[in-house]
């Protein structure tokens, strides 16, 4: 029984390693690993799809979730390519679907290898016990405070208990300051070039991200929760 559990996680990662091949051949052959490093490119392949850019952008930011690409880029090239608002919006709307998406390949289709591979990773064991201890509370604070890497949070998240419907509502509520500011801000830059209105909002963002920065600290001395440790 046994052996046949090793021999089936050996072929779950024998596969999860041809497909991730297979992904990063095809867009390096259609070139766009290279978009993702070109904003003034990325902005002219959306607006030139049309509708179909707002989806293509959807599968964009799902496609650095998965597989843990830096996703900073990605949204400001949303403000700038669809608008300050419009593109905010779509920015945190297409983050949060990019975790959901990671988070449910980590629970149902890559559950046994992901818990194999990285189980004894020391984030994936302080998540797994910060959830047991805290739940959703640690969830708020490992969001909002960058102690370990954003991506790999989708995947750690995915193999506890947790249910989809707490991480998304509270990815999407605590990704919101940041993707909305920083895709708003680019498109706003773009717009409207640098001003003394621009600096005074660049000044109203950052008392805001100042603001949300003093969220965790108090949920976490109310809950007596050491995250850093």
């Amino acid at each position: 029984m046994e052996a046949k559990k090793q021999q089936s996680s050996v072929v779950r990662i024998i596969v999860a390693l041809v497909v991730l091949s297979a992904v990063v051949f095809l867009a390096g052959r259609f070139g766009l690993i290279d978009r993702l490093r070109d904003v003034d490119g990325l902005r002219a392949w959306f607006q030139g799809l049309g509708a179909i850019g707002y989806i293509a952008y959807v599968v964009l930011y799902v496609l650095v979730a998965v597989f843990m690409l830096p996703a900073s880029a990605v949204t400001i090239v949303a403000g700038i390519t669809f608008g300050s608002v419009v593109g905010g919006i779509l920015a945190l709307v297409s983050a949060t679907i990019g975790a959901s998406v990671a988070f449910l390949i980590a629970k149902y289709a890559a559950r046994e290898t992901i818990v194999a591979k990285f189980g004894q990773n020391p984030i994936f064991k302080k998540i797994e016990n910060g959830v047991k201890e805290n739940g959703t509370s640690f969830l708020i604070l490992t969001r909002l405070v960058p102690v370990f890497p954003y991506n790999i949070q989708n995947y750690a998240y995915g193999v506890t208990p947790m249910k989809l419907s707490t991480f998304a509502l509270v990815s999407l509520i605590t990704m919101a300051p940041g993707a909305f500011i920083y895709a708003y801000m680019a498109g706003e830059i773009v717009t409207h070039g640098l001003s003394v209105n621009i600096l005074v909002q660049f000044a109203v963002a950052g008392f805001i991200l100042f603001g949300v920065s003093l969220i965790p600290k108090y949920i976490a001395t109310k809950k007596g929760i050491q995250i850093g440790k």
